[in-house]
């Protein structure tokens, strides 16, 4: 079972670097088998993130901040309309994190589908893609003692200018998108906070 927390969203969002302090808090947590694992849900005022991949030329070109992370990935933005998701998982013996991040994929496929979005995965790409081109959910993940850190995020009602100042993801010929604008009404992180809880809350398998 997880322990699923919401610990900011809207005008209580969290800025990043406290929420990092709170993952690594439970991290230690888990692996010392006095936390169970646990999923935070939350929001973030608007920040760019490095993964440990990313490349020079694909950081802001005005030299707008970015906190460097110890993640998989590359560069993404975080900020107000998407809901950023951080399991904290043990992962069952033998530890396959390909296998971790497609079963992500799969949540948010099927968080989507029950929104009527037709999400799907791309040979090659992590993520959650609409028509192959579009990404709609970002997914960078860390394991550390069997154990995850950081995780994916969803595009529900943010804003896209951010996007345009960085090569999102490194991927120079993609575009990005978001459940609101795929079905013309507003979908908040809020509203779909319950359907990730849902399928998250079945997630026994990945687990130790």
């Amino acid at each position: 079972m997880v322990d699923i927390v919401v610990t900011g969203l809207s005008a209580n969002s969290v800025p990043y670097l406290v929420a990092l302090d709170q993952q690594r808090a439970i991290h230690a947590a888990v692996v010392a088998g006095r936390a169970p694992d646990t999923l935070l849900l939350l929001e973030h005022p608007s920040v760019y993130t490095a993964g440990r991949r990313t490349e020079p030329g694909e950081r802001p070109a005005d030299g707008t901040e970015v906190l460097d992370v110890d993640r998989g990935g590359k560069i993404t933005w975080h900020g107000p309309g998407q809901l950023v998701g951080y399991p904290i998982l043990r992962l069952a013996e033998p530890i396959d994190v390909v296998g971790y991040v497609r079963r992500l994929e799969g949540i948010l496929i099927g968080v989507l589908a029950d929104l009527g979005v037709d999400g799907e995965r791309v040979a090659g790409r992590s993520g959650v893609w609409l028509r192959g081109t579009d990404k709609i959910a970002a997914i960078g993940i860390r394991v550390s003692q069997g154990v995850t850190m950081h995780g994916f995020a969803l595009n529900c009602s943010n804003s896209f200018e951010a996007y345009d100042q960085i090569v999102a993801c490194g991927i120079a010929d993609a575009g990005v998108t978001s459940i609101s604008r795929e079905l013309g009404r507003r979908v908040t992180p809020e509203d779909v906070v319950p359907l990730i809880s849902a399928r998250f809350a079945r997630l026994t398998e990945v687990a130790a």
